[in-house]
């Protein structure tokens, strides 16, 4: 079993229990679910930046990477920074995140929230949109078309944006399908962990102008971004990069004004 069938497993019991003790009306009643949307899709279209910052205080390949910063601070440093939106990771086991950040980080900002979870129930839709999530992930690595039809049709009747996340051109030719906004690569092969953004641009020709095309991991440089513009990239999300520094905000803006 890999990385990815282990967290998937395991995120399968914990869904049966949030399920069990938060009812779907609980989270439909939430003070949030009837709060207005705002499309990352389309604030990533009108960018000349296109930077998704990410919140994330470790991961199964790196261990620890930024324990001490407030979520608030974070988003607020990135808002100010000029970011297009903030990707909050959710997962508490593996991330060390948890859906009070989501919380924490809408009660700071105004720009669109990434709900950065492994979604594999409609449930976890609803928990996004309770705790003012404007974007959800949908990881083709772990769905079948069948799921991923459904969810991100249930995402959309949630006015929620839905951002595919693909590896490889069999995860994309499976996948392609209207009810999605933004097709993302993950620039990260999942069995070796190595990263190479060679992979974004081997895809980008597969991917339909009616998506907006996302390039995730491995970005840490402006020349990166630039790279990959030139393969009609929009969205570009950095988590790393930002987060294993001491002010991450700050190091937004240092990067989104070399970029600009």
């Amino acid at each position: 079993m890999n990385i990815l069938e282990q967290i998937v497993a395991d995120k399968k019991i914990e869904v049966a229990l949030r399920k069990s003790l938060i009812p779907t009306k609980q989270l439909e009643n939430s003070v949030l679910f009837g709060r207005e949307t705002v499309s990352l899709a389309e604030a990533l279209r009108q960018s000349t930046t296109g930077i998704i910052a990410e919140h994330k205080r470790r991961s199964p390949s790196k261990a620890v990477i930024n324990q001490k910063v407030s979520v608030q601070d974070v988003a607020t440093g990135y808002e100010t920074a000029g970011a297009c939106g903030m990707s909050v990771l959710t997962d508490g086991k593996y991330f060390g995140g948890s859906l009070d950040d989501l919380i924490l980080a809408r009660a700071a900002v105004a720009m669109p929230l990434l709900r950065k979870e492994f979604i594999i129930d409609e449930y976890q839709l609803l928990e996004a949109k309770a705790h003012g999530a404007d974007v959800i992930l949908l990881i083709a690595a772990v769905l079948t078309r069948d799921e991923i039809k459904s969810l991100s049709e249930f995402a959309k009747s949630l006015s929620l944006d839905v951002l595919l996340e693909v590896h490889n051109l069999e995860e994309l030719e499976k996948s392609i399908m209207p009810s999605l906004d933004m097709l993302g690569v993950n620039n990260r092969n999942l069995k070796t962990f190595e990263v190479s953004t060679d992979v974004s641009k081997a895809l980008s020709t597969h991917i339909p102008d009616d998506f907006v095309k996302v390039s995730e991991s491995g970005i840490s440089s402006i020349e990166a971004i630039k790279d990959l513009q030139q393969y009609e990239y929009k969205g570009f999300l950095i988590g790393e990069n930002f987060m294993k520094t001491t002010a991450p905000g700050k190091s937004a803006v240092e990067f989104i004004q070399q970029l600009t």
